[in-house]
């Protein structure tokens, strides 16, 4: 009871230190797992909804199919299941793509219901409707719709609204972003279609592997382009931010949680060492060595413990509520749910039992010295003359750079502790500024460097090509083709997009250094990223078709450019036509805004609105950036300063002594400082290129759709040292006040 009341007594003396412990194990655990729970939220979340809805491995799409082709595909696997469906972009009031799918079963990739009737393959009459549409057009559970497509018109009720797994993500064709307004997606029944109906796609479940898949499909069933699981453009999509929040907390996280435990280890030594007098009387008095450990165990054990508990209970809650928004407003599923994992235990868990052996280890030492030695303060640390003092330049260098030489040599882990935790904090805002400058970076290379014009006209599928140039004149404008295109090269294939255009001032097509360059007539562009993933250079060759045309080219690659946003081919119309296929207009660029009502304009957006899309679908890793940064900084604090009253107590003596030889406060907090900013200064230089790796990691994540240029800015270095040297400085001067207080008597008295 009377080393209880110690213990409080003790914590209530030294507040300031066990708030700092706890504070430092808080925020450890609390982006641990604040940002795991965010990464796991996601993963567990979408594969319990790709589990509900049977989500199809494997598309198989081609201009029809019969039963017999259908058959076939049955026989790969005995356990094999698979749906015909044909899908068609159709027309309403105010023109919207919604894309209807006539379904055979409804078994596979099944609509998932939140709202009327569940989905009936045998209603004729009734049409199942993408939620973020409906509420975006304000339509409900019974109201009629009329769709529009081949010269046909049908009206449906709804009878549900509710996500499909394959429309996680929505793109739209103008915006990286998806506008609900304008973009969405239907399920009918296959009774539902007017006329006799030929299915164009099969989704396919199959318990073998992808290529023993794909190897048996080439052997027996004519068809067009298969697209697996992994690479449809939604899953595609959510997988790559799945991935990029993966690689913050595998990083940042783990960072916090190694600075934290350097920390806690000079802060438990410092608090034991502090108390050597009093261990020793509690020694002579009679008190076991057993009893004396389990006391200062309790030092660490309760507020890591306290940090520990709350950090595990309040990250998982803060942290993924302060993303998920951003997140749905791009991607759509029915539940955003933070995750768990018993990895957010075993570190909270961890990180107390390291702080007990801390402990552990600075009472062992002294428990076993005899009562009599440990009443006396501990001798100073000596060390042997270093090369540097026996040279000439010893006796060149100021008494303040001398004395903090020899101090730092007596004391070489304060010193390693000190510019480690300082490397592991600028490392964090090294990379959390260089995140922002690299997002910030792409997005001025695609909308200044790239792209001139100031509006895109998105063409209507029944568009008047009279009207069509007519638009052109008027506006100073250019037709652009943009497609979705498939491609095959190097035992590789992947969807990306095909941009076909003539020479225009609109766009500016750039190499890796953001110069400009022309793609030269004839010549078939890729990209750096699509050449670096499929390990192509100028004069391989690949294989290519345009999503819903069967036809497939073989191209060789005549250049390479840069192209920060999306990835694929650029090539001019005559080099398209060259391959055998039709320039088919898709937009018009044009310098000028535009505003005008035409029947063969679905939809404009400007630079502007882009934009601002850019900036909303890069929200949530901007705010997971603020997050780690406000964290590293609040680290960065705690530790210079725990590091500071740890310095300040083992120099007490040697202060004093000082002091008493005549040396003034300021050339002693001048001391201070210097050995402050001597050890900042290091821990800031190793930071630097431990922070540029960990900004490269994170960026790497980024997906296949994004290319960057890592690069580390004067900005971010200096703004990054004017918070560091600000933080050490700052946290310095709250110790000047210690030094006019330092009570002579008692750190120079020697215990007889």
């Amino acid at each position: 009871m009377s080393l209880s009341k110690k213990m409080l007594r003790d914590i209530k003396i030294n507040k300031t230190q066990f708030i700092a412990i706890f504070l430092m194990a808080f925020l450890g655990i609390f982006a641990y797992c604040g940002i795991y729970a965010e990464y796991y939220g996601l993963e567990q979340t979408s594969d319990a909804y790709y589990s509900e809805t049977n989500m199809a491995d494997a598309w198989i799409y081609n201009t029809d199919f019969d039963d017999a082709a259908i058959d076939k595909i049955n026989e790969f696997s005995s356990q094999s299941d698979r749906q015909a469906v044909f899908q068609s972009v159709v027309n309403m009031e105010n023109k919207p793509d919604i894309t209807l799918h006539f379904v055979e079963k409804g078994t596979v990739s099944k609509f998932y219901v939140t709202e009327g009737n569940d989905f009936d393959v045998s209603d004729s009459s009734g049409v199942w409707l993408d939620k973020r549409f409906a509420d975006a057009r304000d339509l409900n559970v019974g109201d009629t719709i009329t769709f529009e497509f081949d010269d046909i018109n049908i009206t449906k009720k709804i009878r549900g609204l509710g996500y499909s797994p394959q429309y996680i993500y929505e793109s739209s064709p103008n915006s990286l972003t998806p506008d609900f307004s304008q973009i969405g997606f239907a399920y009918l029944s296959h009774k539902a279609y007017p006329e006799d109906l030929t299915y164009d796609t099969v989704l396919v479940k199959y318990n073998v592997s992808d290529k023993e898949f794909k190897d048996k499909l080439d052997g027996s069933v004519e068809y067009s382009s298969l697209t697996k699981m992994a690479d449809q453009i939604s899953v595609a999509k959510f997988s790559d931010e799945m991935t990029q929040h993966k690689m913050i907390g595998d990083v940042f996280p783990i960072v916090f949680i190694l600075v934290t435990f350097l920390t806690l280890l000079t802060t438990m030594t410092r608090i034991v060492s502090h108390q050597r007098t009093q261990i020793g009387i509690l020694k002579a008095v009679g008190y076991r060595d057993r009893t004396i450990i389990m006391h200062y165990l309790s030092y660490a054990f309760w507020p890591v413990l306290a940090g520990a508990v709350l950090g595990l209970i309040a990250g998982p809650l803060i942290i993924p509520q302060m993303f998920y928004p951003t997140m749905m407003s791009t991607y759509s599923m029915p539940r955003w749910n933070p995750g768990f994992d018993m990895s957010f235990i075993y570190i909270a868990a961890l990180m107390i039992i390291l702080s007990v052996l801390v402990t552990y280890v600075s009472c062992r030492r002294i428990s076993k010295e005899n009562p009599a030695n440990t009443l006396r303060p501990k001798p100073p640390n000596v060390s042997s003359k270093s090369l540097i003092e026996k040279s000439g330049i010893w006796s060149r260098l100021t008494f303040n750079l001398r004395w903090n030489w020899r101090d730092a040599r007596r004391n070489k882990f304060r010193a390693l502790m000190a510019i480690v935790g300082v490397m592991g904090c600028v490392a964090l805002i090294i990379a959390a500024f260089g995140m922002h400058d690299c997002m910030d970076e792409l997005k001025t290379w695609e909308y200044d460097d790239i792209n001139h014009y100031e509006s895109k006209l998105l063409l209507s599928y029944d568009a008047n090509p009279l009207e069509l140039y007519y638009i052109l004149n008027e506006t100073n404008g250019s037709f652009i083709m943009q497609q979705s295109m498939e491609i095959k090269a190097n035992d590789m294939e992947d969807t990306v997009l095909l941009l076909v255009s003539n020479n225009t001032d609109l766009i500016s097509y750039t190499d890796s250094d953001r110069n400009p360059i022309e793609i030269k007539e004839g010549d078939v562009s890729a990209s750096v990223k699509l050449a670096e993933r499929f390990n192509l250079s100028v004069g391989d060759k690949i294989r290519w078709h345009i999503v819903g045309n069967d036809k497939w080219v073989t191209s060789t690659i005549g250049q390479i450019h840069a192209e920060p946003v999306s990835q694929g081919l650029i090539m001019s119309p005559d080099t398209l036509k060259d391959q055998g296929l039709n320039f088919t207009p898709t937009n018009i660029l044009t310098p000028d805004k535009f505003g005008e009502n035409y029947g063969s304009i679905k939809s404009v957006t400007s630079i502007d609105k882009m934009e601002k899309s850019w900036d909303q679908i890069t929200h949530a890793v901007i705010e997971m950036v603020y997050i780690v940064l406000f964290v590293a900084v609040a680290l960065a604090i705690l530790v210079l300063y725990n590091l500071g009253i740890l310095s300040f107590t083992e120099m007490e003596r040697e202060i004093a002594t000082l002091k008493v030889l005549g040396f003034k406060t300021n050339v002693l907090r001048k001391l201070l400082l210097t050995q402050n900013l001597i050890f900042t200064s290091i821990g800031f230089i190793l930071g630097i290129p431990l922070g540029f790796y960990f900004m490269t990691l994170m960026m790497g994540a980024a997906g296949d759709s994004l290319y960057y240029i890592p690069t580390l800015t004067w900005g971010n270095i200096l703004l990054s040292a004017l918070i560091t040297f600000a933080i050490s400085i700052g946290v310095n001067l709250m110790f000047s006040d210690k030094i006019n207080d330092l009570n002579m008597v008692e750190a120079l008295k020697d215990v007889e």
